[in-house]
């Protein structure tokens, strides 16, 4: 394939998939409105945000599968489509499970596109190069959802939660035309089983955990709802594991995991997502339910640190290319930790101007490791492993996604409980809460390896 014909996909491809991460945030600042207009609680509401980033953990495993069978402009145009369509659906749905349902299909498409990215990066960059073509996709992977609850603001400030899926419609449709008209066709001649129980097993246990974390502050812990859910999602996800080891084309390929610093990498992107996906919901609940302040304000306090990751996704990936992987992520796990430490002590009467600038810090931490991290779990593996190990990184960053965000919506609807002034303590509780996740992650960043002494393997672990 010629250089410029990978160059032109990408950029219809990274277009694309920044609307489609950019929907994985943007229904966060809206969620006060939305329980409003349809009576429901925060553990209820979260539906619109953990429905959409669970739906995407579960069709990330099926890019494996999708990119050894379907060419990739077949594939591309499949999932932009499918995108257009939940988008769509949102826009006109009547109640509130029928705005859920539109969020999974919307997510099927989403979950489609963002592995295309990353496997045609990988797969053609060359080596030099890398880290900086990494860099310019984290634009769409890291800066996109960070800046969803900013651009929700503006919109909710005079328009209505509809026009939240309204305005993504005419960046899908001109994704889809530029799609069919300029992604080249290439031959494709693999034919690859699909693992149908293994699908079915990971989605009950993915749903059946998060199912049980959203009853946390509903339902008493050892009750069906609860305890019971949890069990049934963990023995789901252990046989699915085992299942998968027996099979000769698995929906994922555990044998990335034989690679130490790809588990490494991921282990600390787990840890570091939940908080940044979790930190986009706890903003809005503090600013628009307890300060009683608008949408466009929660929007704003947002908008320095999103800001800050657009500006340095690029430099990061050029750091990487040039400094250790463990230096950079120590220094982000350090700043980012701080900034936490800093919300965890926020109040009722804390200005805007504060509560932005504590973001930016955070932002600024995660920043300067997110593509350094997942430059350096898939740069370890052999190409014929990198669909998987696409596959298996970014699966695991959405699960993190949504059962982080469970937990911490949890933890503010148990202290809500106690009133308006609970409202506030279980934010705060929340930020605690992805402090003490910066520092599980901090420890095992202690595991990460120099990336220019290691190379890529060859040969593939068994």
């Amino acid at each position: 394939m010629k250089d410029q014909r990978i160059a032109r996909s990408l950029v219809i491809m990274v277009f694309g998939t920044f609307f489609g991460l950019l929907c994985s945030t943007l229904m966060n600042t809206g969620l006060p409105q939305l329980m409003r207009v349809f009576s429901v609680s925060e553990g209820t509401v979260q539906w619109i945000i953990n429905a959409y980033m669970l739906t995407n953990a579960m069709m990330i495993p099926l890019s494996a599968y999708l990119i050894r069978r379907w060419p990739f402009r077949t594939l591309f145009i499949i999932a932009t489509a499918v995108f257009l369509v939940g988008t769509v659906g949102g826009a006109v749905a009547p109640t509130f499970w029928t705005v859920v349902i539109a969020r999974v299909v919307q997510a099927a498409g989403a979950g489609i596109m963002m592995p295309l990215v990353n496997v045609l990066a990988i797969r053609y960059a060359e080596p030099k190069k890398k880290g900086t073509i990494m860099g310019i996709i984290g634009l769409a992977f890291n800066f996109s959802p960070i800046i969803g609850p900013t651009v929700s603001g503006l919109i909710l400030d005079d328009l209505s939660w509809r026009w939240l899926f309204l305005v993504i419609v005419p960046f899908s449709v001109l994704t889809l035309v530029a799609a069919v008209i300029q992604l080249p066709r290439i031959p494709h001649n693999e034919n690859p089983h699909f693992d149908t129980r293994g699908m079915a097993i990971v989605s009950i246990g993915l749903w059946a955990l998060l199912m049980g974390l959203s009853n946390v502050s509903t339902s008493p812990f050892w009750t069906w709802q609860v305890l019971g859910l949890l069990v049934v999602g963990a023995v789901a996800l252990v046989i699915f594991y085992f299942s998968q080891r027996g099979v000769k084309a698995p929906l994922i390929n555990f044998s990335v995991m034989a690679y130490d610093q790809f588990v490494v990498a991921t282990l600390i992107n787990m840890l570091i997502v939940a908080t940044m996906f979790g930190n986009t919901i706890l903003l809005p609940l503090l600013v628009q339910n307890v300060q009683q302040k608008s949408a466009l304000v929660s929007g704003l306090v947002i908008l320095p640190g999103a800001l800050v990751t657009g500006f340095l996704s690029r430099l990061s990936g050029r750091l990487y290319d040039r400094l250790s992987v463990r230096r950079l992520v120590l220094f982000g796990l350090v700043v980012d930790g701080a900034g936490t430490l800093f919300q965890a002590t926020i109040g009722a009467a804390s200005g805007p101007v504060v509560l932005a600038l504590f973001q930016a810090v955070r932002q600024l931490g995660l920043v300067s490791m997110l593509i350094p991290l997942q430059t350096h779990a898939l740069g370890i593996l052999p190409f014929d492993l990198v669909p998987d190990g696409v596959a298996t990184f970014n699966t695991i960053r959405q699960v993190a996604a949504s059962l982080g965000t469970a937990v911490l919506v949890s933890v503010v609807g148990l202290m809500g409980q106690w009133g308006h002034r609970g409202t506030l303590f279980g934010i705060q509780a929340g930020f605690a809460t992805c402090f003490i996740f910066l520092v599980a992650a901090m420890m095992i960043a202690g595991r990460l390896k120099n990336q220019f002494k290691l190379g890529r393997p060859t040969v593939s672990a068994g």
